[in-house]
């Protein structure tokens, strides 16, 4: 039976990658070559928009756990991530432009994977499908979905973070160091004084943003809101969030700054800085001038600027079943932020999973279900039970576990850890 994987970004390419090394003949479909969404830009598969960072890698971490689970299953994406790491921490950042040209080479080197540039607009009857279109999907994909769940997208608001070059940061203010000294000095910090926070804060929430065409209600996702969005939940609302001090003392002057913005490098150059938590949705000329208020970038030259842009995400517990499947076509799978899984290890681990359920498919093995003794199992727990008139896209985070009863929270998150090595080892046996 033909396999169609429409879309080619994190969860497109971990499916292709896994079933092609597998032996399975794959088609990949992806509009790039033609045309892009507003998010991308790059010709290379596997692009990273938002944030460089994969997030920690404690191991006792949901993140760190959910990696440690994917390697254990074998999967292409994650390893490459490593083998392209950039110094960021306690956190696995990893070099875009490296990590999405070493994806795209392999994709293009397997000759299991033939390649289409095409806007799908239908589904093949006699074919099994992953869609990981991605949270931008086209007008057509959109249309070819809503004709088999016959209901609308839910939808968010996503944003992604400026980039900096770094020969314009002011290295006489900013500072190497990471919080605690934890992980090596690894972030540039810019230091704030009250009054210097004070003067920024207020610029900041009075600042022009862009107006949003076409959507009534602006959703926002908890987890990557517009600085400005956050600020105006309050003065020190961003101050306790990615501007928080905690654990950070400019050794040059031993004074504690009252604010701090840090700055993650964005390549193995150390060429490009990414602002942390400096997700936007202001105009261009708006964060060129708020954003040199901060010191230390007072010159600062933006090889990015910040962007916002709608997320498509369908009604997961409504359309589909536990193993990600479409419960009006079982032949159709839906894989990454289309499915709501929110982040770039998630979408890795989506499609996977949808991958791992397709061989078994077509081998006449079972399919698999993970249970909630994994990060993975917990993911998809959480999907298939979301209340679907309240719906919203989710992070790998411990709450979605099984529960273990313990006082001492590092003993129970070690536990956590381990749980789940046994469980992915059952599996794998």
């Amino acid at each position: 039976m033909k396999i169609n994987i429409i879309g080619g970004g994190l969860a497109g390419s971990e499916a292709a990658l896994y079933l092609a090394n597998r032996g399975y003949k794959v088609d990949l479909y992806d509009i790039k070559g033609k045309s892009f969404t507003p998010a991308h830009h790059n010709p290379n598969y596997a692009e990273i928009v938002c944030s460089n960072s994969f997030k920690s890698e404690d191991p006792t971490s949901a993140s760190g756990i959910l990696k440690q689970e994917l390697l254990s299953l074998g999967s292409t994406l994650l390893k490459v991530a490593y083998d392209v790491k950039v110094p960021s921490g306690g956190a696995l950042a990893v070099d875009r432009e490296q990590f999405a040209s070493k994806i795209t080479e392999l994709i293009k080197s397997n000759s299991n994977i033939t390649l289409h540039t095409e806007d799908v607009g239908e589904f093949e009857a006699d074919a099994i499908t992953i869609v990981a279109t991605g949270p931008l999907s086209t007008d057509n994909m959109c249309k070819a979905l809503s004709n088999v769940i016959g209901s609308d997208f839910l939808y968010f608001f996503d944003a992604a973070a400026p980039i900096i070059d770094a020969d314009s940061i002011n290295t006489d203010i900013a500072f190497m160091q990471g919080r605690y000294d934890k992980g090596g000095a690894d972030y540039l910090n810019c230091p704030m004084t009250k009054e210097q926070y004070l003067k920024f804060y207020n610029e900041l929430i009075n600042a022009e943003g862009v107006t949003l065409k076409d959507f009534e209600n602006k959703k926002v996702f908890e987890s990557c809101m517009p600085i400005e969005v956050m600020a105006r939940r309050g003065e020190d609302a961003i101050r306790f969030g990615p501007l928080k001090p905690v654990g950070l003392m400019d050794k040059r002057t031993n004074i504690k700054p009252y604010a701090v913005v840090q700055l993650r490098k964005e390549n193995v150059e150390a060429n490009m800085f990414n602002m942390v938590g400096f997700q936007t949705n202001l105009i261009f000329p708006e964060q060129k001038r708020v954003f040199r208020l901060i010191p230390g970038l007072e010159n600062a030259e933006f090889l990015r600027y910040g962007v916002m842009h709608r997320n498509n995400f369908i009604n997961f517990p409504k359309v589909c079943d536990v193993f990600s499947r479409l419960k009006a076509n079982n032949n159709i799978f839906i894989a990454g932020q289309l499915s709501g899984v929110e982040g770039y290890v998630e979408s890795i681990a989506s499609g996977l999973y949808c991958a791992i359920n397709v061989a078994n498919m077509l081998s006449n093995k079972p399919l698999i279900k993970l249970s909630n003794h994994t990060i993975i199992g917990g993911l998809y727990e959480y999907l298939i039970n979301a209340n679907t008139e309240h719906f919203q896209p989710i992070n790998a985070n411990l709450g979605i576990l099984a529960p273990i009863e313990m006082r001492d929270k590092q003993k129970r998150n070690v536990l956590y850890a381990e749980r789940s090595k046994e469980e992915i080892k059952k599996y794998i046996n």
